[in-house]
């Protein structure tokens, strides 16, 4: 398979296109590295080649980074000492990098050839390091494409040479957003932020013309000049050190120290900082290699990568049933989840009808979308052509009769079983036979509303999260009756609006919610036992969630906490596992501290809503412990709450995939993503340790953590979630 190809004009310039066959974005793999080298090679020793083009044969992009696969490869190539591996490997691309980048300097090539990089559009990770390495970058004027090194993203930083030149280029703090944030930017802002050179029309004639007049001080880098001091100051100079020193504080303060990648970064632009630009690069793999043998970043790389683009593509999609994008949604309920589901449906480009009772309810709900696209606007991030163009898509109405066209149709109406099966069978009698009919409702089961529907086998669960517009998630229930072309459209109607699907099958409360309720109430549990909850709140965002569940609970309302768990006593009658929690949750209802909302709730609020500190009046009726717990014991509390159900939901059936059970609990609910999940999290611990564990919560807590019979198996067979259920292991 050839990746690279070369071609030599009249006028000297060696032009390389990257264009991976079979691939819709160029990625990097070894054989690609391997080619790139041989053609650099051939160009630098031809003397009649007088500069170099590196392209892309996609149209609109550059690449989208490095193949994966690679890392496993290097890995895997020294056998028992992988870190040799992969730090030899990531040393060879540092090298050819590093010839493209002194290629100017090539005396005994008349003074040096120039080498440009020509992007048509995006260009992350590899993209960007290989362009970063050539003399000048010019870029297509295409505002559609991005232009950054994401990898923090996944659990890893940029590793061939990325952190090294951009934190030399811009200097730490400039460089920090992109590094250390993983910024995708577009061409314009990336110029203006000085990641490229150029903006133009046509990057390859740019490029080409540029080459061919380019001088001696054109061609060298300034970290090989003689002269170089870094952008900001380096970590000696006054400025540098106060540099280092904030960017330190900010990663700790954004990551508790939960996510390797960030400070095994910073350690490498710093480290590097105090040497010369090629120790640079050794300390860079050093560091590069040390974060790819931690469990933690092959973990986050399967489910935040593999995982998640593989359910997005359609992993799990039925087969054998045709194209089902949806044309026209009935959207039931404009309140803040039917706004939002219209809001993101006409962002795809999708026909929307939003119902409500009466013109000035429905016209509210379509406002949504108004406001989101007016700030867009102020932005720039939207025009008044296409804020237009998708208000027009939104039809806001009472009349149930402008659903004849739908194929599709969304249920987002008061959570209240009567309410909905009334709104089913009236909207069943309008629309057509074949017209898919969704409930987006977070608790109650599929099986039970799809009662109410003439063709449950067309009834399907599509759960939003709130925000809509913000939550990447989308979890697809289907009740026993469901049919796999209700699925497939499920399916096909989130790939459209540009989030990450999973599917589970009926139960009370689904996955997601299955596994965040347990979590809330182990919370609220401890501090009915006198735990601070400063404790909890910090032990769950050290371990890398994005809030505490004390303050989960009084951003999500402690209303909504206390109607769920009478929902949950009713149907589960003496069944139901009764707790201090729940009086703690009742208590707070009674008195009208119902959370942020209220402005009053585990936390004291301003009259603007902005918490001032937690609550202290709750330790009136439950004093704060004179000893308090240690924090590793909290947190595994916190931890095998979640982790347990998600094995359960396994066990029962409920999922049917463990991908999805780790990529919905990192993009759900913001499940300790550095872990990969809850199944890769019991991976890195140890089906043996985490039923030890779990018989010693048992034992001092209840019944509650009791060891589920299939990790009590995989315990005493020594196995792995992902070594026995990943979709490889089951078909091998």
């Amino acid at each position: 398979m050839t990746d690279f190809t070369m071609n030599k004009d009249a006028d000297g310039v060696a032009t390389i296109t990257w264009d991976v066959p079979g691939k819709t974005m160029n990625v990097m793999s070894i054989e690609g590295l391997a080619q790139l080298d041989a053609l650099i090679d051939d160009a630098l020793a031809d003397e009649a080649v007088k500069g170099i083009v590196i392209t892309s044969g996609k149209d609109g992009s550059f690449a989208g980074g490095m193949d994966l696969n690679l890392l496993a490869t290097l890995k895997e190539s020294a056998g028992d000492n992988p870190a040799k591996g992969l730090f030899d490997g990531t040393m060879q691309m540092h090298g050819l990098l590093r010839k493209i980048e002194r290629a100017g300097m090539d005396k005994k090539n008349k003074g040096g050839k120039p080498i440009a990089a020509a992007l048509p559009g995006t260009a992350a990770g590899i993209g960007l390091e290989l362009p970063l390495a050539t003399h000048r970058i010019f870029v297509a004027d295409n505002p559609k494409a991005r232009i950054g090194l994401p990898e923090i993203m996944v659990g890893i930083f940029p590793g061939a040479g990325g952190t090294t030149r951009l934190a030399r280029k811009l200097g730490a703090m400039a460089a920090a957003p992109f590094l250390l944030e993983g910024k995708m930017v577009e061409p314009a802002k990336a110029k203006s932020a000085g990641l490229i050179d150029e903006v133009v029309a046509d990057p390859v004639a740019a490029a080409r013309d540029w080459v061919l007049n380019a001088k001696d001080a054109d061609i060298v880098k300034p970290w090989d000049d003689k002269g170089y001091k870094m952008p900001g100051g380096a970590p000696y100079h006054p400025a540098g050190f106060m540099t280092f020193v904030g960017a330190s504080a900010m990663i700790h303060g954004k990551t508790q120290g939960a996510f390797p990648a960030a400070k095994a970064l910073l350690s490498a632009v710093y480290e590097g900082a105090l040497v010369d630009f090629d120790t640079a690069l050794k300390i860079e793999a050093r560091w590069f290699t040390n974060v790819l043998m931690n469990p933690s970043s092959g973990a986050m790389i399967r489910s935040l990568f593999l995982n998640k683009e593989a359910l997005e593509k359609g992993a799990v999609r039925p087969k054998g049933i045709d194209d089902q994008r949806v044309k026209t949604v009935g959207v039931l309920g404009a309140g803040m989840m039917g706004a939002g589901i219209a809001l993101v449906s006409a962002q795809a480009g999708i026909n929307v009808v939003l119902i409500d009772r009466d013109q000035a309810a429905a016209d509210k709900g379509k406002a949504y979308t108004e406001t989101y696209l007016d700030k867009g606007m102020k932005r720039g991030k939207v025009t008044a052509e296409k804020k237009e163009a998708m208000l027009s898509l939104i039809n806001a109405t009472p009349d149930l009769d402008a659903l004849k066209g739908c194929d599709l149709i969304i249920e987002a109406v008061f959570e209240d079983p009567k309410v909905k099966a009334e709104m089913t069978q009236k909207v069943e009698a309008i629309i057509p036979e074949d017209c898919i009919f969704a409930s987006n409702t977070s608790t109650l089961p599929i099986t039970g509303l799809a009662k109410a529907s003439v063709r449950p086998e067309q009834f399907i669960g599509i759960h939003f999260f709130s925000p809509v517009e913000k939550m990447l998630l989308v979890e697809i229930i289907k009740g026993k009756e469901t049919g796999p072309r209700a699925v497939a459209k499920a399916l096909d109607y989130v790939r459209q609006i540009k989030k990450t699907p999973i599917v589970v099958n009926d139960e009370r409360f689904f996955y997601a919610n299955r596994c965040i309720i347990p979590y809330g109430n182990e919370a609220t549990r401890m501090v009915t036992e006198g735990i601070a909850p400063v404790l909890i709140d910090n032990a769950a965002r050290q371990l890398g969630f994005p809030v505490g569940p004390i303050q989960l609970g009084d951003e999500t309302s402690i209303d909504l906490a206390a109607k769920i768990t009478r929902a949950t006593k009713a149907a589960m009658g003496n069944e139901y596992p009764a707790s201090a929690a729940d009086d703690l949750v009742f208590w707070m209802e009674d008195l009208g501290r119902l959370g942020r909302k209220a402005k009053a709730g585990y936390f004291d609020y301003d009259d603007k809503g902005k918490r001032l500190g937690y609550w202290q009046g709750i330790h009136d009726k439950y004093p704060l412990a004179e000893t308090q717990p240690d924090l590793i014991e909290v947190q595994e509390r916190l931890m095998f709450a979640q982790v347990l159900e998600a094995v359960r939901a396994l066990e029962e059936g409920v999922l049917e995939d463990i991908r999805e059970g780790d990529v919905g609990a990192i993009l759900g609910w913001g499940f300790a993503p550095w872990s990969g999940g809850p199944f890769s999290w019991l991976d890195i611990i140890g089906a043996a340790y985490a039923a030890e564990r779990c018989d010693q919560l048992a034992a001092k807590y209840g019944e509650r953590f009791a060891c589920p019979a299939l990790l009590r198996e995989m315990a005493d067979k020594g196995q792995t979630f992902y070594g026995r259920f990943a979709p490889e292991a089951a078909a091998a």
